[in-house]
């Protein structure tokens, strides 16, 4: 007999209400719990939905004078740290530690490897060194042996590698200039990394982008290199983000 026949009679009617309270408390009670779980489900597919804070990656910069930005008004006019400004203005979440030490040779860089690598772990190591070995006429085989110590280095602590080129002054002969220049091409080929094959392309032996030494860039040259590294580091930084 349904519940509407019954509630015509007043005690069968108080009986279908009691009745009907019994029946609508479990009812009200699965009704808060399918909220509950939905409100659960819900954060959870919000958290497993949401991008993972992403990190600063780690770029550094070893070089000598050219990198840690001798004769310029202060550290932060260095190529290091202008690439540092013009990277975050793209959009990329970066830090470039200035790893430079004026007067270095590829073997300087290579003797402070430790101190390089025993700070933060870099994602990027942007290698320029060979201009000081020229300048001395060091064996252009003695700078091969050296950076390609410093590239394998790098790569064995996981980062990816820039290589800078140099050019050998011309006052040390032909020979001497082919050999040395014939290193940098050849180490990136060994090591599969990209080379930049000249880092001071447009500035060398340019009166104006130079301090009156002729030799190091001024604020106006660094831009120079700045424009010219930038988009060999982009490259660098869009194969992280692939991995």
């Amino acid at each position: 007999m349904e519940c509407g026949t019954l509630c015509s009679n007043g005690c069968a009617g108080a009986r279908c209400g009691r009745a009907s309270q019994r029946y609508a408390a479990p009812a009200g009670q699965f009704n808060r719990i399918l909220r509950r779980a939905a409100f659960a489900l819900a954060a959870l597919a919000a958290l497993w939905g949401a991008p993972a804070a992403a990190k600063t990656l780690q770029i550094v910069a070893l070089g000598d004078s050219l990198t840690a930005g001798y004769g310029l008004p202060g550290k932060e006019d260095a190529y290091p740290a202008r690439l540092e400004a013009r990277l975050r203005e793209d959009g990329f979440d970066v830090k470039v530690t200035n790893a430079g030490v004026s007067g270095d040779t590829a073997a300087g860089g290579r003797a402070r490897l430790g101190w390089t690598l025993g700070g933060t772990k870099p994602d990027i190591a942007i290698v320029a060194l060979g201009a000081n070995d020229a300048l001395r006429g060091l064996p252009p085989g003695q700078m091969r042996e050296n950076l390609d110590a410093i590239i394998t280095a790098f790569r064995d602590a996981g980062a990816k590698v820039l290589l800078a080129g140099m050019m050998a002054p011309p006052n040390f002969g032909r020979d001497y200039a082919a050999e040395f220049n014939a290193v940098f091409p050849a180490l990136a080929e060994k090591h599969d990394v990209p080379l930049l094959p000249f880092l001071l392309e447009g500035v060398a032996m340019q009166a104006a982008m130079n301090q009156d030494d002729g030799i190091h860039p001024n604020p106006e040259g660094v831009a120079i290199m700045v424009d010219r590294i930038a988009p060999y580091v982009v490259r660098l930084i869009q194969e992280l983000r692939r991995k």
